[in-house]
Order: C-alpha cells, then structure tokens, then sequence
C-alpha cells in the first residue's frame, strides 16, 4: 500500500489496537514511512471529536481517507433499527464531520486531498440493505458536491466505489464472503491500488472494477442532462395537471 512518498509520515486511526500496529509495521516495512497510531471507535461522538480535533491543530496531515464503514445484507424489514442508525452514524455522521474539520485547513494551505469510501451500491441500491445503499448513496453525493465547492482551491477530492472485496466486511454484514461467485470479488491491495492510481488521473469518482471509463462517464452525462428539467414551474403534462 503507498499512500505517499517515502518521506511522508502516516496516522491510522481505528478502534484495535493490536491491528493498527500490526499494520503500522507493515506500512513502515515497505515503505520507510513513519506511522503513527490513534485508536478511536469512530462510532462514538467523543472519538470523532477527538480525531476531528487532530485534523484541525495537525498542519502535516494532508490526506484524508474517510475509510471507516459497516455494511448490512439483510432486507429492511428483517434489520434492526439500531444497528441501522449505529451504521449510519459510522457511514455518514463521522465522514461527514471529519471532512468538515480536514477541508478547511487543507484550503487554508492550497493542498490536500480527502478520500470518501462509498461503494457501487450508491448507484445500485437494490443490491444489499436499503439503508447501507443510502448511507452509501450519501457519501458519493457529498463527495460530488465538495469536489464542486472546493474546485480551484488545490484540495483533491475522490469517492471510491468499490464492488465486492475481500475483507472482513462480508462477516459483519452476515453474508460471508466465500458464499460469493469469487469472479465478482476485489482483493484489499489491488482496491487500494486502483484507488490510489484513480486519485493520481484526477479521478473524482473511481471504480475500480468498471472495465471502461466511459461507462461512468454516459451515466454522468444523462443525469447532469436531466438537471434543466428537475425544478419548473409547471408538473409536467403526464400528471395532466397543467393550468
């Protein structure tokens, strides 16, 4: 995984404490890279203050990558509310305060960029749980939105979309992973790599499995057409309700 020169140091933020150093080794092994750890539960309010509080007061910070995130498989009727919220506090709430914190001094200081985790089920949510797809859904509209607002200001901004990877995300959402068609499933590294490589193009949305770009981009195109006909004065005449 290079997330940046060798010179560059590297926090990670996460809630054990064994496994963030276990990477931090590994990160410094293949890199030569300083790195160091904070352990927060980023489903707590406290923790998120607190890494938001880092992400203000640390100027060498300069990358952001909103990587923390829980999935569900189960229909909405067969889910638990509360873990539904917990999902969405941890999907949406924490990403979007700690992009609240990071943007301002990256476009104080010209550079930076913030890397927003979503998932191709933001543009097809009838595949897993409705409310993992929104949470989803949400994080690639924000990205979109701040990459509208922070153009011209030096700070990168990219949403990832990942499709099926192998990690321990498949367990927590209840579907393991090996129940899979294995043809549909990304390792961690080559995510991380194409997520990476996206970012150096000046990709703001990547997804690392879409074959031909251009696909992305015919999407893009017919829903920014549908832009001048979403808001007019007038319900449109297949209601017949025109005046």
């Amino acid at each position: 995984m290079q997330t940046a020169s060798p010179a560059a140091a590297t926090t990670l933020v996460a809630r054990n404490r064994s496994r963030l150093e276990a990477l931090a080794r590994r990160i410094a092994d293949d890199t030569g890279r300083s790195v160091e750890i904070v352990t927060a539960d980023l489903g707590q309010p406290a923790d998120v203050r607190r890494i938001e509080d880092l992400l203000r007061t640390d100027a060498s910070i300069t990358t952001l990558v909103n990587n923390a995130g829980i999935g569900a498989a189960a229909p909405l009727l067969v889910s638990d509310v509360d873990k539904m919220q917990a999902m969405i506090e941890l999907n949406v709430t924490a990403l979007t305060r700690l992009t609240y914190a990071a943007a301002p001094a990256f476009v104080a200081r010209g550079e930076g960029a913030i890397i927003n985790i979503a998932s191709v089920v933001a543009v097809a949510p009838e595949i897993l749980n409705g409310a993992y797809g929104g949470s989803k859904a949400f994080v690639l509209a924000f990205t979109q939105s701040l990459q509208h607002e922070l153009a011209g200001k030096g700070v990168r901004v990219q949403a990832v979309l990942p499709g099926a990877t192998r990690t321990e995300f498949w367990d927590i959402a209840g579907q393991p992973v090996e129940n899979l068609p294995q043809g549909i499933v990304m390792s961690g590294d080559d995510l991380v790599d194409a997520a990476l490589a996206g970012l150096d193009l000046g990709e703001v949305i990547t997804v690392p499995s879409l074959p031909d770009e251009a696909d992305w981009k015919a999407f893009e195109a017919a829903r920014a057409a549908l832009g001048p006909s979403l808001s007019r004065d007038q319900p449109a005449a297949r209601y017949g309700v025109a005046r």
